[in-house]
Parts: C-alpha cells; sequence; structure tokens
C-alpha cells in the first residue's frame, strides 16, 4: 500500500497531463490579453539575487529609466534583484512596468515597482519565457546566472533560426559578459558551430547611453510590432 501510494501509475500521469494542459492553455490566454495592450517594451533580465547597492543593480535602474524616456516600457521576471531595479527605473521614470513572477522556492517574490495591473504570475517558465519574447522589442541583458543565460541564448537561437523576428540583444557589463563572448567568437565560431553573421546579433556595451543609441538605431529602420 505505501509503495503505491507513493509512485503514481501510468496512466494516472497521463491522466493528470491531459488536464495540466488547461492550466497551461490558461496562462497562455491570460498572458496575451494583458500584454497585448501594453504597447512596445524591452525586456530587462538579471540576477534576482543582485543587491540595491550593487553598481549593476543601480545601472539597471538607469536603463530602465532612460528606455521609458525613450518611448518603450519596461518588462522583467518580476522579482528582486535586477529585475526589481528595471521595474523600479520604469516606476521613477512614470512609464509602463510590467513583472513577469513565477512560482519558485526560493529567490522569487514580486518587487514593489510593477503596476498594479501589470502583474502577472506563471507556474511554467516555458509558458514565460514565450510572452517575453512575443512583447518585447529588445532584451537587456544584464549580469545574471543560469536564469539569464537561458533566456539569452533562447532569444540568439530563436533570431538566428528565423522563428522570430529580429530584434536587439543587448549584454550590459563588458567586465562580466567578455569572457563569455570571447568564447562564443573563438570556441563556437572556430569549430564552425555558428556563423560569423550570428555574432551580429549581440551587442556588448556599458552604458545606459549606448543601449539606448542600439535601440534607437534599429527601430529608425524597423517596426515596432509582436514578434510572432
Amino acid at each position: 500500500m505505501r509503495k503505491e501510494s507513493k509512485h503514481k501509475g501510468w496512466n494516472e500521469i497521463k491522466t493528470n497531463d491531459s488536464w495540466a494542459i488547461f492550466k497551461i492553455m490558461g496562462e497562455f490566454v491570460n498572458g496575451y490579453e494583458k500584454l497585448s495592450k501594453i504597447g512596445p517594451c524591452v525586456s530587462i533580465f538579471g540576477s534576482a539575487r543582485t543587491k540595491p547597492d550593487h553598481k549593476y543593480y543601480q545601472l539597471a535602474v538607469d536603463v530602465a529609466q532612460k528606455i521609458v524616456e525613450h518611448g518603450y516600457g519596461v518588462i522583467t521576471g518580476g522579482g528582486p534583484g535586477i529585475m526589481e531595479a528595471g521595474n523600479k527605473g520604469a516606476h521613477i521614470a512614470g512609464g509602463t512596468s510590467v513583472g513577469l513572477n513565477i512560482e519558485l522556492p526560493f529567490e522569487q517574490h514580486d518587487n514593489p515597482y510593477i503596476d498594479n495591473d501589470k502583474s502577472l504570475d506563471f507556474d511554467y517558465f516555458f509558458v514565460r519565457k514565450v510572452m517575453f519574447v512575443k512583447y518585447s522589442q529588445g532584451f537587456v541583458v544584464m549580469p545574471g546566472g543560469f536564469g539569464t543565460l537561458d533566456e539569452l541564448f533562447e532569444a540568439i537561437t530563436l533570431i538566428q533560426t528565423h522563428k522570430i523576428e529580429t530584434f536587439p540583444i543587448i549584454l550590459v557589463g563588458k567586465e562580466f559578459w567578455g569572457g563569455l563572448f570571447d568564447w562564443v567568437k573563438t570556441t563556437l565560431l572556430e569549430a564552425g558551430n555558428i556563423s560569423p553573421k550570428d555574432l551580429d546579433l549581440i551587442h556588448l556595451v556599458d552604458t545606459s547611453d549606448e543601449v539606448i543609441d542600439i535601440l534607437n538605431k534599429f527601430y529608425d529602420e524597423y517596426r515596432l510590432s509582436p514578434n510572432f
């Protein structure tokens, strides 16, 4: 009896999977309905562990403020650290501040700088990532961990394979990102695993002014729209 209570049978697992589809659909529908109304935004990614007195937190606040001042809203993962800094900058500048929060056993909680009507909660990472990509006009990637790298490389892959429209991917912090970018330029490129033109998808900068310059130059040439 104990064994049977601990381990679900194959048919029970299949049944639970079928019902989970409705929850997944609900997250997609809710996300589409809310985010389709927010207008052009830029997503800011980075570590949830970055403290408010850290230079990258302060830089993220400045980046977000300038993004809003140039006509965009800001989307973050809704949590603490760099995410909080992004929402804080957007809030200070009086712009759209969106938070796509997710239930996690540690680190994640809503920050107080998200607009009341623009805070969404997700159980599924893959649904949340679709929302980031569909409605963002650019990715600003601050120093972060595995989650940040996940978002970064998925976006590059989707653009590289023409599954979504091209948009700027901007790595902020040459000191932090330089080693990774060098590895991509040497190891990946020299092995023939990427093409030289793939490197053009990534911009490496240090300042908020450089971020804005890249966004403005890109959208002087291309129109603002959802990415798929």
